[in-house]
């Protein structure tokens, strides 16, 4: 167990500040994350030129380290030894909150395990930001972030997505938008589908409609910039059938798959999907309990 009181008490290290920056309007930025970013001892950032261009926007003059999704393992032995020297360290992505995805997750679950604590600042975010604005419910949402590329896995994944009722939540690039949005509605159907583009930025733009409506669209336009999908959830219908676990424990159900034929890996994760639950939780309860 891990007991973290964020603001109170005395530390044996420094502090992981995890620190959102804008995801296009610079305005956008907060008072506590231009504090943060001046007051810490380092800066972690994702791609260095971008952060650094943050930076001189807004006059702060800190050590950068870069910190990204190919070199993540071998510097977060550096990073830590920081930690435990008593140095504090920001990490930033390139835009938004750092660990949704882009790179931080691993570094954070690394201070916890060497009890060290991390601080997380409210800002600016993509995926909430298009679910919102899009006109479906926010009531329930279950964020995925980027779809695999190959048709094969992209359209396996979505298999397994088709009875959540939450509102699902996509990230996607402009030259693979097409291509999801087809998987997307030959999986799931001609739900109803937000597109969010170039938020906060001069040409903000959001498209609704059906899947076939908004995949017309896009046959029509040139596409740039970053997508955010969000797409309506399923029935209560597709939900009320997928219930008949009700009554097992997890390892029963992580079991029932694998006696279809299912490795142990597609099993938890088809059982977490099925439950509306982490993957790990599902790999505990499995392995461990």
């Amino acid at each position: 167990m891990n007991i973290q009181s964020s603001f109170q008490g005395t530390f044996p290290g420094g502090t992981l500040y995890l620190v959102p920056t804008p995801i296009g309007n610079l305005d956008d930025i907060t008072l506590r994350a231009l504090h943060t970013l001046k007051t810490v001892d380092f800066i972690a950032a994702e791609d260095t030129r971008n952060t650094k261009k943050l930076m001189n926007h807004f006059s702060i003059e800190k050590p950068l380290i870069s910190y990204h999704e190919h070199n993540k393992q071998a510097r977060e032995a550096g990073l830590l030894e920081k930690l435990l020297d008593g140095k504090n360290i920001a990490l930033v992505s390139d835009a938004g909150m750092p660990a949704i995805s882009d790179p931080g997750y691993e570094m954070v679950n690394a201070a916890v395990e060497h009890n060290l604590p991390v601080v997380t600042l409210p800002g600016a975010n993509a995926a909430l930001c298009a679910l919102v604005g899009s006109g479906l419910s926010p009531r329930e949402f279950y964020f995925y972030g980027f779809l695999p590329r190959k048709k094969k896995d992209r359209e396996a994944e979505l298999d397994l997505l088709q009875h959540i009722r939450a509102t699902l939540l996509f990230y996607e690039s402009p030259h693979r938008l097409k291509e999801t949005l087809k998987s997307i509605g030959d999986q799931l159907g001609n739900r109803r589908v937000s597109l969010a583009r170039e938020l906060t930025k001069r040409y903000e733009e959001y498209i609704r409609g059906t899947a076939q409506e908004v995949l017309q669209w896009t046959e029509e336009k040139q596409l740039k910039g970053e997508f955010c999908i969000v797409v309506e959830g399923g029935t209560a219908t597709a939900q009320a059938e997928s219930v008949w676990w009700e009554d097992w424990t997890l390892k029963e159900h992580v079991a029932y798959y694998m006696e279809q034929g299912e490795s142990s890996k597609n099993a938890i994760k088809q059982t977490a999907v099925d439950r509306n639950m982490p993957k790990r939780d599902v790999y505990q309860a499995f392995h461990v309990e």
